[in-house]
């Protein structure tokens, strides 16, 4: 036996001995695996899918179609049918031939299936084809169903996807070649890994399966994210004010509070220097303040709309009058805190207040005549689930509402963090924006149920009024110099919708910019990267498409054309002011105490 067969022989023995070692972490980890998926919370079956009516009218629609246009349906199914038995047919031919290579491959480009051996590899191939011949299929059956409702439609056109996508041969090891490559190769350890990043997201989940999109331990907020030097000068049971630190020596007369959503953390405007939004603002030289909403639990179980206009948005104003000594502020909204910012505006209007000199919405619905992709999650079944579950439990949870999102990015959030971190036991990424989107909020009882019902389904604020406070409110009411900004493929504030609310706003001074890419990286897009342009166009008496068609391509970012547009309404410069005052006084560094984890 020479010295190579020796050696040969040697790392084959440490090879099985290594596999043997993984396979008894296997079974260790699959006691810990069944312990904890004992421990998941019931989800009501309201919040698990759309009810079984939708599925049933589809159904009755299909034979409907059936019984009056057989042809159109038949030849659908013979289109389908034949393409699959032909590629059948091919790759049996091939293989009877002795010839180990894929059939002619005429499927379309998807990004799940990028691995060279879905196309190399005769049997991953052949998979391949056949699964997307059958999505095909089904995508199509759904289109050629005339007789549902247009918003049915789109409801059994998003569903029949998830479930498409949830079938995908990329999300099961057996079929994933990727995967059962990299377990080869590292005799079984990349599994064994897996099997750990699975059981450590339900061990810190309390057995709910949340796949951890970044690396949890690579950030903390205050040194590598929300750095932006700044202090808590007010707080009270809804929020936290931060004034931020000034960067120039002179600052613009009006100050700038901005209101972020409290679905998620105010830090998606502060990730990090580079990209932060609030850091860019007070460069600028605007006093910025910010304000960083409480986490609910179920003792907010009573807090309305009411509560969040009264005790945040006008108390915030106040304060920032009063801090900086002016009249009037420039104010911001983002996502929901601009639809509650239009609210508070219309509110202001009746009451004769006139503290705020220009608003600007990011992303902001207020005509929610046509809700977009996420319109599918806010008919009846789904609402009267939501409103279930928080008049039991107080809050509705973050998780519902994290998984809501996810799902409508299904395959970036869910189905390719899983396979990458479950079947290949790769850790997650240090990605800052991942991190901020896995650190959700909860929404108190009422509130949530009032933006359901009254916003959302009933789109009371642009046609009949929408109470607050005791007033009853209208879109045409908010007449204050504004700017609004929306993302072309935003998924949860679609683009048109956000144009038709500001068109029904009484303003005579109105901007609209449309930043290209979606409801996150359209608003955080810092002139540095020069990564998204924006489209202008002064005219707004145009419909949606028409204003797009007619609307004038810029380069790179909108935050100097809005640094521009808001400058003219800061009035003159002053000396710089630090964070707090006699009556105000420094309660912490920011990013305070709120937005920290519980």
């Amino acid at each position: 036996m020479t010295t190579s067969d020796l050696v040969d022989q040697a790392t084959s023995q440490q090879n099985v001995a290594k596999l043997e070692a993984n396979l008894a972490k296997v079974e260790a980890l699959t006691q810990r695996l069944l312990k904890v998926m004992g421990q998941s919370r019931p989800v009501p079956p309201a919040l698990q899918g759309p009810s079984h009516d939708l599925y049933v009218k589809a159904a009755s629609a299909y034979m409907t179609e059936m019984m009056h246009n057989p042809a159109k349906l038949i030849e659908h199914q013979v289109s389908f049918w034949g393409k699959s038995v032909k590629h059948y047919v091919e790759a049996q031919h091939l293989l009877m031939q002795g010839k180990l290579q894929p059939a002619a491959d005429e499927t379309p480009k998807d990004r799940r299936f990028s691995h060279e051996l879905w196309d190399t590899n005769p049997y991953f191939n052949f998979i391949k084809q056949q699964y997307l011949m059958n999505s095909a299929a089904v995508q199509q059956a759904v289109e050629n169903i005339e007789t549902l409702d247009s918003e049915e439609k789109k409801r059994l056109r998003y569903f029949s996807q998830q479930l498409v996508d949830l079938i995908s041969p990329t999300n099961f090891l057996p079929t994933n070649p990727e995967a059962l490559a990299l377990a080869a190769e590292t005799e079984g350890e990349s599994l064994v890994a897996g099997l750990e990043n699975l059981i450590s997201d339900l061990e810190a989940n309390d057995g709910d399966l949340v796949v951890t999109l970044a690396d949890k331990s690579a950030f903390k907020l205050g040194e590598n994210l929300a750095t932006t030097p700044g202090s808590v000068v007010f707080r009270n049971h809804m929020f936290e004010l931060i004034q931020y630190t000034p960067t120039t020596e002179k600052v613009y007369n009006t100050p700038l509070m901005i209101f972020p959503p409290w679905i998620n953390k105010f830090y998606i405007l502060d990730l990090k220097p580079q990209n932060s939004l609030i850091k860019w603002a007070v460069d600028q030289g605007y006093t910025v303040f910010v304000v960083s909403w409480v986490n609910p639990d179920a003792g907010y179980r009573d807090i309305s709309m009411d509560d969040y206009i009264e005790d945040g948005y006008l108390t915030a104003i106040d304060q920032v009058k009063k801090i900086c000594g002016v009249k009037k502020v420039n104010a911001v909204g983002y996502c929901i805190a601009g639809t509650t910012l239009a609210l508070t505006l219309a509110l202001m209007k009746e009451r004769k207040d006139n503290s705020v000199n220009s608003a600007t919405f990011f992303t902001t619905l207020t005509d929610f005549s046509d809700r977009g992709e996420v319109g599918v999650f806010l008919d009846d079944d789904f609402v009267n689930g939501i409103e279930a579950e928080v008049e039991q439990n107080g809050i509705l949870d973050s998780f519902f509402m994290s998984r809501t999102f996810s799902y409508l990015r299904s395959n970036d959030l869910i189905y390719g963090p899983a396979i990458k971190s479950y079947m290949m036991g790769k850790a997650p990424p240090a990605f800052d924006l991942l991190y901020w989107n896995g650190d959700g909020t909860n929404l108190p009882a009422k509130m949530a149920v009032e933006y359901l019902r009254g916003l959302c389904q009933d789109d009371r604020f642009a046609t009949d009024g929408f109470e607050v406070c005791g007033t009853t409110l209208h879109l045409k009411d908010v007449t204050v110099p504004l700017c609004a900004i929306a993302c072309e493929t935003d998924h949860i504030a679609a683009w048109k919708s956000s144009y038709n609310g500001v068109q029904k706003m009484g303003s005579k001074d109105k901007t609209f910019i449309l930043s290209e890419s979606g409801h996150i990286a359209g608003i955080v897009n810092p002139p540095t990267k020069n990564k998204y342009g924006h489209y202008t166009n002064p005219e707004m008496g145009l419909t949606a498409d028409d204003w797009f068609d007619a609307a004038e391509k810029h380069a790179g970012s909108w935050w100097p054309r809005w640094d521009s547009w808001l400058a003219g309404k800061s009035g003159k410069k002053v000396e710089a002011r630090q964070p707090g005052g006699e009556d105000s006084p420094v309660l912490c560094p920011a990013p305070g105490t709120y937005v920290l984890p519980k």
